[in-house]
């Protein structure tokens, strides 16, 4: 039997693994920003537009005439409407002049229903917050005026017929809605500062997580943090979200709550917004241990669920963070089960490869788009609703057919973590001995 000091020489001199380097994930404030021809920096959007913005909703203020402002659905929609609304009514607009419209489950502000539905309202001024952007047609066909305020990925002239419009989107480090929206309203009156700073951060750590650095070109938020502690902010974006991720969809809830509340600590014990999001952890934690399947190239890993709440996102973001592989790119979640007969996914750039930089740089748009680029007729089909949002954090809804033609195009299973695995066991799994008692006696008898 060996002696100890043998077998602790012998452990050393086995060779260790070595370890991968830990990625370094560049700070969100650091982005590189956009600067103008006099060298100054383009944040959070050109100045044009945010002074023709600015010059819009004071005009709205003071027409006193009707008013609609559709806001996107989650914390940063919900606190960029607000922060209007409070904006509006501060300057003078009666609160009666105001109406909300948000559209049901599965429809969006570029759906012809919701054109009939701004019709039925007949403002004379649409806001349109946080609901990304694309070319078409005149929000409605009556008179009116409208501005969209907006920090998603856009194309050169993706906006309303007539409508002005601020957009982030190309203006780096991408403020988040209810950020911009904070930027073009704070001057405005000397009262927001009270009623809207706490919404901006509210939104904002709805986007952007509430690990972000509030450092320049950020605005300095440290009496607002000292008013409501970032912990109160932090568990009011997640009980804000959980009504829109409901099977239910109550979007009004959240509005409501959002809008009627002075600061983060009310919406804590607020009722319907806890038993929502009760109801989407449950369907979070069902679905978040699904086995992925990897694209053709293993650069895509595949999940897939059937809910009929809005989890989707929520899996792709936590197995972004957890799936490890020098090739992975792009976490796909796909939701069965959320709208008859459609197929609603979200995607997100794997942790490791985030950290990419100048033409390594995961662009999900792009990658999804240079998927379908040499098959036209299927990117037609897959209609206007594939590849939206940003290009860090992207999805779509596509008819089911469809969805099976991309995921063949994708050649999801073809390469699995499983069979790679399973190769790799084989070729590592040493020889049989074929002169074994057993062969003896069966050829005996």
């Amino acid at each position: 039997m060996a002696s100890p000091a043998k077998r602790k020489a012998e452990k050393q001199a086995t060779p260790t693994k070595a370890k991968k380097p830990k990625v370094e994930i560049p700070e969100y404030h650091l982005t590189p920003s956009r600067r103008d021809e006099d060298g100054e920096i383009v944040w959070p959007a050109p100045k044009a537009q945010i002074e023709r913005a600015r010059e819009l909703i004071k005009e709205c203020a003071s027409a006193h005439r009707p008013t609609l402002i559709l806001p996107d659905k989650d914390a940063d929609g919900l606190s960029s409407g607000a922060i209007l609304h409070h904006t509006l009514t501060t300057l003078g607009l009666s609160p009666d002049l105001i109406s909300v419209y948000f559209p049901p489950k599965g429809s969006n502000v570029h759906d012809e229903d919701t054109r009939s539905a701004i019709a039925e309202k007949s403002p004379a001024y649409v806001f349109v917050l946080d609901q990304g952007s694309r070319k078409t047609g005149p929000l409605y066909d009556s008179q009116h005026k409208g501005l969209i305020i907006d920090h998603h990925f856009a194309e050169e002239g993706g906006f309303p017929e007539g409508a002005n419009y601020v957009t982030a989107h190309d203006c780096p480090p991408v403020a988040t809605s209810a950020l911009l929206t904070y930027n073009i309203c704070l001057p405005l009156h000397p009262d927001l500062d009270a009623k809207i700073s706490w919404l901006a951060a509210l939104g904002t750590h709805g986007d952007l997580g509430n690990t972000l650095k509030w450092q320049p070109p950020f605005p300095d938020m440290t009496a607002t943090f000292k008013k409501y502690p970032k912990k109160s902010i932090n568990d009011a974006v997640g009980l804000v979200n959980a009504p829109r991720r409901s099977a239910g969809y109550n979007v009004e809830a959240a509005w409501d709550a959002v809008i009627s509340v002075d600061g983060p600590q009310p919406l804590l014990g607020n009722g319907k917004l806890r038993d929502a999001q009760f109801e989407v952890k449950q369907e979070t934690e069902r679905w978040s241990h699904v086995p992925p399947k990897f694209s053709r190239d293993a650069t895509i890993a595949v999940l897939t669920i059937k809910s009929a709440a809005q989890v989707h996102p929520v899996v792709a973001t936590r197995w972004a963070g957890f799936l490890k592989s020098d090739k992975l790119e792009i976490v796909m979640c796909a939701n069965e089960g959320y709208l008859p007969g459609k197929v609603n996914f979200s995607c997100r750039i794997a942790k490791h490869a985030r950290a990419r930089e100048g033409d390594a740089k995961v662009d999900i748009i792009k990658t999804l788009e240079s998927i379908v680029a040499d098959h036209p007729d299927l990117r037609a089909r897959l209609g206007e609703s594939f590849a939206r949002g940003h290009k860090e954090a992207s999805g779509g809804i596509v008819n089911t057919q469809e969805w099976e033609e991309l995921k063949k195009l994708m050649g999801v299973g073809e390469n699995t973590r499983k069979k790679a695995d399973a190769n790799a066991a084989e070729k590592k799994k040493p020889a049989q001995q074929s002169n074994t008692l057993a062969n003896y006696f069966v050829k005996a008898s």
